[in-house]
């Protein structure tokens, strides 16, 4: 059993509830897109996260968790942490991460773009998501939600394919120079979190590509995204015009620390936003112990279509602001994880 369960329990009775009111009820747990057992390599958990590209390590006061997903992410750690580059980036951290406290190494993360948090600096009570008036909402839609997946990864497409096994039509939108990284690593997982939905590839750096994507926004009922707002704004995508453009559709802003302030410019993956929301065992001698693999994502996703449906019954114009580390830190609370770092 998941041990964030009565979290998934909670928003997996909620979705069924307003599945049915959109189209057909859905059981997120019968679709396979919950967890990732048996689709890629796993470890079980411990100081290293199941994928082994997130570890948790002691501050000079406290610990912390640091995810090197991507090859950049190796590659920052010398200016990160102020030391000589060296072969290994683990042994780097190592040896001079102990020195320097969690608020100023978190600090260094946001400002160079690296996944990195305090364990349990993140607190909620619900994992459920804010929902941010921004239009008039009212809008009249047509018999079938259209939306519009332009995340990647694990929580944005998981919603996207929440809303699409409920009858939605749902496009998945993909750069056609970054396309989704899922659909590489974990071909048949890919294919549980997009099968359903129509494909098409955009070049989101040409002008008429983003043209195309604007077009595609403006007719729809729903947009899920996964980036940070500066990135979205590049695309042209600008909040206000585009709820100013379609007053009654529903963003769903899949962000890791949230859409608004500060936490806007953070970085976040599943494993190690888990860590920041509380979602990890402790042990008698005081150590955390990752407890799952990539635990933020699917409690998110779930948040996630939870949170777009209950911004469509209530008439849309909204931002559904769904963070990892924030879906997390209410799953800690819900399933009685909550504790003090």
């Amino acid at each position: 059993m998941s041990p964030i369960a009565p979290a998934l329990r909670e928003l997996g009775a909620q979705l069924a509830e307003l599945t049915a009111r959109f189209g057909r009820p859905v059981d997120a747990a019968a679709l396979g897109i919950c967890d990732r057992t048996g689709l890629l390599p796993l470890d079980p958990p411990g100081l290293h996260s199941p994928n082994r590209a997130c570890r948790l390590f002691c501050a000079a006061d406290g610990w912390m968790a640091v995810n090197l997903a991507r090859d950049e992410d190796c590659d920052l750690i010398p200016a990160w942490l102020g030391c000589d580059p060296g072969t290994d980036p683990w042994a780097m951290i190592a040896a001079h991460a102990g020195g320097q406290t969690r608020a100023a190494l978190v600090d260094g993360a946001v400002l160079l773009g690296l996944p990195a948090a305090a364990v349990g600096e993140i607190m909620r009570d619900s994992p459920q998501a804010p929902l941010i008036r921004l239009g008039a909402g009212g809008t009249a839609r047509g018999p079938a939600l259209r939306v519009v997946d332009l995340s990647a990864l694990w929580a944005g497409p998981m919603c996207g394919a929440i809303l699409a096994a409920s009858g939605a039509s749902v496009s998945k939108v993909e750069s056609v120079r970054r396309p989704d990284p899922t659909r590489i690593s974990s071909p048949e997982f890919f294919r549980r979190l997009n099968g359903a939905k129509a494909d098409l590839g955009l070049d989101l750096a040409d002008p008429d590509g983003q043209a195309r994507l604007r077009d595609l926004i403006l007719d729809a009922d729903v947009l899920i995204t996964s980036a940070r707002p500066r990135a979205l704004v590049s695309l042209g995508l600008d909040l206000a015009q585009v709820f100013a453009a379609n007053p009654g559709f529903v963003w769903v802003a899949v962000t890791g620390y949230g859409w608004t302030g500060e936490a806007a410019r953070r970085v976040a993956f599943g494993d190690d936003a888990a860590a920041a929301g509380g979602v990890v065992e402790w042990t008698p001698n005081g150590e955390p112990r990752f407890l799952g693999d990539a635990l933020a994502d699917p409690v998110t996703g779930l948040a996630a279509a939870v949170g777009a449906l209950q911004g469509l019954s209530d008439g849309g114009g909204v931002l559904v602001d769904v963070s990892l580390a924030g879906s997390a830190a209410g799953a800690a609370s819900v399933s009685g994880l909550r504790r003090a770092a």
